[in-house]
C-alpha cells in the first residue's frame, strides 16, 4: 500500500511538472517574466493597494513595478501618497495632478525636462525599493517587451539629459546670481564665490544673460579677468564681459559685485 501511494505521488508530481513546462497550468497572479521579474496586468496590480486582504503594496513608474511595502506609512491606506498604490500614475509624479484624471501612466506631451525629473523618480524607486517586474500595457507588451511608447519616452528623456548638460555647462561659465527683494528696499542681485550653488575661486559681476532669440534673461555672474572661456588662448583679459548675450544692469557700476534692480 505504501509503495503504491509513493508511486502515485511521484507520478502526480511528474504530471504537474509536465503541465507547467508546457504552459498548461498556471498559478493565479502575475505571470513569470524572467529575467525581468513578474509580468502584471493592470487588474493584478490594482490588487496591491495595501488595503485589507491585499497581497501587498506595489506601484509602478513607466511600467516598472516596485514593492513599496516598507513605505506603508506613505503609500498605504491613509498615507500622503496612497493614490500611487496599485497603479502606474507616472504623469502625476511631475504634473502634481492627483485627481483621477491626473493619476495616469500617459506621459505624452511632457517636456524633456519633465521626463528627466520622472527618470529621477524611477531611479529613486530602483534604489530605495524592491523591483518586482513589469506592467503589461502602455510601456510593455504582453510578452514583457518594451513598446513604442517606452522607446519614445526614453528618447525624450535623453533630450532632457542633453539640455541639462548644456545648462550645467552654461552655469559653470555664467553662475546664477544671489538675489533678494524687500518691500522697503526693492530688489538687488549680487555675486559671491558660491552664488547659484556653483563653487569657484572668483566672484564676478552681475549681468543680464539673454537666451538666444528671446527677450527672456536671468542674472549671471561674469568673470572680469583672464581670457574668455570660449577663447582660452586669447591675449585679452576681460573674462567673459564681452559676450554678446550679456547686458549691464541700468544704474549699476560695470565692475560692482552687486546691483540694485531698477525699473527700465
Amino acid at each position: 500500500m505504501l509503495r503504491s501511494l509513493a508511486l502515485g505521488a511521484v507520478c502526480a508530481a511528474a504530471a504537474a511538472a509536465l503541465l507547467l513546462s508546457r504552459g498548461l497550468a498556471r498559478w493565479p497572479g502575475p505571470e513569470a517574466a524572467s529575467p525581468h521579474g513578474s509580468l502584471f496586468s493592470k487588474a493584478e496590480l490594482s490588487r496591491y493597494s495595501g488595503g485589507k486582504g491585499s497581497p501587498g503594496l506595489y506601484l509602478a513608474v513607466l511600467g516598472q513595478v516596485f514593492d513599496v511595502g516598507k513605505g506603508n506609512k506613505h503609500y498605504g491606506p491613509g498615507g500622503a501618497y496612497r493614490f500611487f498604490a496599485g497603479r502606474d500614475a507616472s504623469r502625476a509624479f511631475v504634473s502634481g495632478d492627483f485627481t483621477d484624471g491626473g493619476l495616469v501612466d500617459d506621459v505624452s506631451g511632457l517636456s524633456p525636462t519633465e521626463m528627466l525629473s520622472l527618470q529621477d523618480w524611477l531611479t529613486f524607486y530602483k534604489r530605495e525599493y524592491i523591483y518586482k517586474g513589469r506592467l503589461a500595457g502602455t510601456y510593455y507588451d504582453h510578452n514583457g517587451e518594451p513598446t513604442q511608447a517606452l522607446i519614445h519616452a526614453e528618447q525624450v528623456t535623453e533630450q532632457g539629459r542633453k539640455l541639462k548638460a548644456e545648462s550645467d555647462l552654461e552655469n559653470k561659465q555664467f553662475p546664477p546670481c544671489n538675489s533678494e527683494w524687500t518691500s522697503t528696499k526693492g530688489g538687488r542681485v549680487w555675486c559671491s564665490t558660491y552664488s547659484g550653488g556653483v563653487k569657484r575661486n572668483w566672484v564676478g559681476v552681475p549681468r543680464k544673460l539673454y537666451t538666444a532669440g528671446s527677450k527672456n534673461h536671468r542674472c549671471a555672474c561674469v568673470r572680469t579677468d583672464g581670457p574668455a572661456l570660449n577663447q582660452p588662448d586669447s591675449a585679452h583679459s576681460r573674462g567673459d564681459l564681452d559676450n554678446p548675450a550679456l547686458r549691464e544692469y541700468p544704474g549699476c557700476h560695470s565692475l560692482s559685485h552687486f546691483c540694485a534692480i531698477v525699473d527700465e
